[in-house]
């Protein structure tokens, strides 16, 4: 695998193929709008929405990665799947994801979405942390990309797609509880916690278990996902949806989410993985707590969101690359070893 169209050319697109450059790939970059500078890596001016034309591009590429919005992720999956080359995404959107399962028991090409924050890297290390127990009984993995310094009461701003924030904060959630799968809905089983001192709320949304449900079920008896905001915005956006009905107006909600609370540079993002079970007959409770900030990568500074999110797509192209994951059929993120991928060159970038 050496030659990977990226698509979707935005703040993690953009770094996301940097990176790959970086790490050695023939990267072309394609986005609907002609580039406003010169990069590192070649980019193309295409209609994403245009399949046939996806279609004959990808024809000479071992690889694409999709950083699109996820409604488009399905035609673009179809696309490489037709070409029979490997598709990556970052997709959270649960019935994109059962589409693309169908998809790769005919594939040529290795097929993996979900291969970014969340879903990504948190279920890396929240399987990682079941292996570590010879029973565990539980995984809790909490996830939040924030503003360091927020202001109102909402206590955010939308530095992640709003299409991909609308869909987590409305879509029904997976998990397991009491060894029994089911679906929740979303912004519910309010909690507090504290990382580092700050006082932050978690709760439901949709998609960040990937397909954790599936690979753990009778295995793990309790398993969640929630994101984690500041005190009081899941009343608030509990408000907005559905006292005011934003969620029948979904494209609108995200318009007036992103006017109102517009992305920052300085941003932190939270990962908090708590997990418990027995070790040799003795309960026991292993976390993964950590706080990302801003990076300069390629002499720009660099929000935490972004990094995090590119860092982790990347590093799982450089183990296909490198051998250290299977070339066909579809990846599940909790399959990939915590310990490989921080070894690789930009995986390593989690360890800073």
């Amino acid at each position: 695998m050496k030659k990977i169209a990226v698509l979707g050319i935005g703040k993690v697109g953009d770094l996301a193929a940097l990176l790959l450059h970086e790490s050695g790939f023939e990267v072309t970059g394609f986005d609907r709008r002609t580039p406003r500078r010169e990069r590192q890596y070649a980019v193309e001016q295409i209609d994403i929405a245009d399949t046939d034309a996806l279609r004959g591009r990808f024809a000479g590429f071992d690889a694409v990665l999709s950083c699109l919005p996820y409604h488009l992720n399905i035609e673009v999956a179809n696309a490489a799947h037709a070409v029979g080359i490997h598709y990556f995404d970052l997709t959270e959107d649960v019935p994109t994801t059962k589409h693309i399962i169908e998809l790769s028991k005919t594939s040529k090409g290795l097929m993996a979405p979900q291969c970014g924050l969340a879903p990504g890297f948190v279920g890396i290390v929240g399987a990682s942390y079941i292996g570590q127990f010879d029973k565990c009984r539980s995984v809790r993995m909490r996830v939040g990309a924030l503003p360091q310094n927020p202001t109102g009461l909402m206590g955010y701003s939308f530095n992640w797609s709003p299409e991909g924030v609308v869909n987590e904060y409305l879509n029904d959630c997976e998990v397991i509880e009491d060894g029994e799968r089911k679906w929740v809905s979303p912004m519910e089983w309010h909690e507090t916690l504290y990382i580092d001192g700050v006082k932050l709320e978690a709760f439901t949304t949709s998609g960040g278990l990937g397909t954790m449900c599936d690979t753990f079920h009778g295995v793990v008896d309790n398993i969640d996902y929630k994101t984690m905001r500041y005190p009081g915005h899941m009343a608030l956006m509990n408000f907005f949806f559905h006292e005011l009905l934003m969620r029948e107006r979904r494209e609108l909600a995200g318009e007036i989410l992103v006017n109102a609370k517009p992305p920052v540079d300085h941003d932190v993002v939270y990962v908090h993985v708590a997990s418990e079970g027995e070790i040799e007959g003795r309960l026991s409770r292993k976390e993964f707590v950590r706080g990302y900030r801003p990076m300069e990568i390629g002499g720009e500074d660099r929000t935490a969101i972004a990094w995090t999110t590119s860092a982790s797509v990347v590093a799982v192209i450089e183990m296909v690359r490198d051998g250290l994951l299977p070339p066909t059929g579809f990846l599940k993120q909790e399959d990939i070893p915590l310990d490989a991928f921080l070894r690789t060159h930009t995986g390593a970038f989690y360890t800073q």
